[in-house]
């Protein structure tokens, strides 16, 4: 199930391969993952480093870097025309400070995707989510119009049916602990664009609460009609709508017996936003206990170019999936 949704996926990036930079190049996980998708047609790879390291430690694993493309962060040409490159585009940093900060591989690799040579980052295998995260925020930025960065999951389930038959977004389950009602705005639009890159969905966000469209008064609910009303501003062109429980969000017959307004989400959401990380948590968790569904990702959103965290644990095949993923998201949409 799992495996057919990623094999969809690989069909779409291998129509027009974009390359994946990588600043994490003494581990031997993701030299396996690249030469995997560089075989596979998937996505062009880029070591950050010494050419000679990134040789001997190659060699010493016995595995290819033939295809490879290694760019050197302390090759004093190669970075002051990145440097040269980066102010063009922005006068967030002096010259100084981008020297100093460049010499670490992850902001080198920002920096690198920032100004178009690469075009997304993948890190996380020695690097923490924050320093991914930060890195990111730091010199690729913010897609425009979003200030909070979160995390989006796809269940693909044996039991779900939704409008997208046996696959729902769902977001944030990993990265924004409390959002206030103008972050869940931007989770919402953020999520839109994610979908809509990845898989050429017409988004259809649904904030979830305790409470249908009045159902309950309570500042918490309040929190989330406030973020539709939000995010419904900023993006008018978006369907996002709420407050719904989730079963008025998801069910069709649920949602006529419900929602008393008009609505172009109520029992067909494609997206749902929890309200907080403690309710996505333990929905998402919830959902693969009792309906044997998988989780590919999560994936990160907010940033201006495509950005993925590996988990520091992830198996190869796990590392690969996440990629795929992230190529596609690539050929999309310009913001993610």
């Amino acid at each position: 199930m799992a495996n057919d949704f990623i094999e969809k996926l690989a069909v779409q990036a291998k129509k027009n391969p974009k390359t994946i930079i990588f600043p994490e190049s003494n581990e031997l996980k993701i030299y396996q993952a690249a030469r995997r998708i560089l075989d596979d047609g998937i996505a062009y790879p880029i070591l950050v480093g010494k050419p000679e390291e990134i040789e001997a430690f190659a060699k010493e694993n016995n595995v290819s870097i033939e295809g490879f493309k290694i760019v050197d962060n302390t090759d004093p040409e190669l970075v002051q025309a990145v440097i040269a490159e980066f102010l063009a585009l922005t006068d967030e940093y002096s010259e100084k400070a981008l020297n100093r900060k460049f010499k670490t591989p992850l902001n080198f690799a920002a920096g690198m995707v920032r100004v178009g040579r690469a075009d997304a980052l993948a890190a996380g295998i020695l690097h923490t989510t924050g320093e991914v995260i930060l890195s990111a925020q730091q010199f690729i930025g913010m897609q425009e119009g979003v200030e909070t960065i979160s995390s989006l999951g796809i269940v693909i389930s044996p039991t779900l049916k939704t409008s997208e038959g046996n696959l729902l977004a769902i977001t944030d389950c990993a990265v924004c602990a409390n959002p206030n009602a103008a972050e869940l705005a931007d989770i919402a639009i953020a999520s839109s664009n994610t979908m809509n890159s990845l898989l050429g969905w017409e988004p259809r966000v649904a904030m979830l609460s305790f409470s249908t469209k009045g159902s309950t008064e309570h500042e918490l609910v309040e929190k989330v009609r406030e973020a539709v009303r939000i995010a419904n501003e900023k993006r008018p062109d978006l369907k996002i709508d709420g407050e719904f429980q989730v079963d008025a969000a998801l069910l069709p017959e649920i949602a006529a017996k419900k929602v008393k307004v008009p609505s172009e989400v109520a029992g067909k959401a494609n997206i749902i936003v929890f309200p907080n990380l403690e309710a996505g948590n333990i929905g998402v968790k919830l959902i693969q206990m009792f309906s044997g569904a998988t989780a590919p990702g999560p994936l990160l959103q907010g940033f201006a170019k495509p950005v993925t965290d590996f988990s520091r644990s992830a198996p190869v095949d796990e590392i690969v999936e996440n990629l795929i993923m992230l190529a596609v998201r690539a050929q999309g949409a310009k913001e993610y």
